[in-house]
C-alpha cells in the first residue's frame, strides 16, 4: 500500500489568515472571548484536507520564536517592516489554544526555536524526496516563497485562490512567470518581495526578469551572459551584490534535522467541525 499524501501546513500563515481573513468574528457564547483565530484555523484546515485527492497525513509547522535571527544577521532589514503592534500580533494570543487543539486531535506539529517554518518544511520535503520519492507532498500556504520547492511530486494548496485554481505545481510556475521553481529565488531577488523586505532592482519587473533568466540562468551568471544591456542592465550590474544577498535570504534551508517519528506515512484522523474543536477545548 502506498503512503498517504503528506500535507505540510504553514502554521503561522494559516493562523494569520484565520484571524484577519475569516468572514466573520467568532465569539464565545458569553461574548467575552474572541475565538476567531482558533475557529478559523481548524475550519480552514478541515476544508483544505477535504480538497485533496486522498486523505493526507497532516503535519503543522510553526515559526520558532527566534526564527529570523540567522537572516537578520545577513540583512538587518529582513522583515523589519512588518508591524509588531498589538493589532498585528493579536493572532499570537490564539496560538497556545491552536496547539492544544492539534494535540487533542492527534495532529502532529513542530516548532524549532531558531528556524522559520519555511526552512523546516523545505527540510521535510527534501527528506521525503530522499526516503519516499514516490510520495505526494502538499504545502498549504499562501506564501509564494514555497514556489522554489515545487517538483513533479510537490504541490502547493492555496485555498485563498478560486476553486479550480487552488493547486499550484511546477508547470504553473513556468507558464505564469517564465522561470522554473529552481529559479524562483533568482527571480524574486530581481523583482523584489515587499512582504520580506526585498527591494529588488529598480526597473526590473516580471517580464524583464523572465527574459534575463531565460534558459535556466542564475543571477550569478548574468554578468557574463551578454544580457545586461542598457540602463536596466547597468542597474542589475550595480546591484548585483545586493541581488545575490537577497537570493540567499529567500532561499529556504533544507538541512534542518527532522525529529524521528514525526512522519508516520499514514493518514491523520478526519478532523471534526470547528465548533466541535472549540467544545473539546472548552472555549465556547
Amino acid at each position: 500500500m502506498s503512503a498517504a499524501p503528506l500535507l505540510l501546513v504553514d502554521g503561522h500563515n494559516l493562523l494569520w489568515r484565520a484571524w484577519f481573513g475569516f468572514p466573520a468574528r467568532i465569539r464565545s457564547r458569553d461574548k467575552t472571548r474572541d475565538v476567531t483565530g482558533v475557529f478559523g484555523f481548524f475550519a480552514l484546515l478541515r476544508v483544505a484536507i477535504r480538497e485533496l485527492p486522498a486523505p493526507p497525513e497532516v503535519v503543522v509547522v510553526f515559526d520558532g520564536e527566534n526564527a529570523w535571527d540567522e537572516r537578520t544577521l545577513v540583512d538587518p532589514s529582513y522583515k523589519a517592516h512588518r508591524p509588531t503592534d498589538n493589532v498585528a500580533m493579536a493572532p499570537i494570543r490564539a496560538l497556545a489554544d491552536v496547539v492544544r487543539g492539534l494535540d487533542a486531535l492527534g495532529v502532529r506539529h513542530i516548532c524549532v526555536d531558531t528556524a522559520e517554518a519555511d526552512d523546516i518544511i523545505a527540510s521535510m520535503v527534501r527528506q521525503c524526496r530522499s526516503h519516499a520519492p514516490e510520495r505526494d507532498v502538499w504545502i498549504m500556504s499562501a506564501d509564494r516563497d514555497f514556489h522554489q520547492l515545487l517538483d513533479e511530486r510537490t504541490r502547493i494548496l492555496n485555498t485563498l485562490r478560486r476553486p479550480g485554481q487552488r493547486v499550484v505545481d511546477a508547470l504553473d510556475i513556468e507558464a505564469r512567470f517564465g522561470v522554473t521553481p529552481a529559479q524562483w529565488c533568482d527571480r524574486t531577488s530581481l523583482v523584489g518581495d515587499p512582504s520580506d523586505g526585498i527591494r529588488g532592482v529598480r526597473g526590473v519587473g516580471p517580464i524583464t526578469a523572465a527574459r534575463l533568466l531565460a534558459g535556466g540562468l542564475t543571477v550569478e551568471e548574468l554578468p557574463g551572459s551578454g544580457r545586461l544591456a542598457g540602463r536596466v542592465g547597468e542597474r542589475v550590474r550595480d546591484s548585483l551584490a545586493d541581488v545575490v544577498r537577497w537570493k540567499e535570504l529567500i532561499r529556504m534551508r533544507a538541512d534542518h534535522p527532522v525529529p524521528a517519528g514525526l512522519v508516520v506515512r499514514s493518514p491523520t484522523a478526519e478532523l471534526p467541525a470547528a465548533p466541535r474543536v472549540l467544545d473539546l477545548l472548552d472555549l465556547w
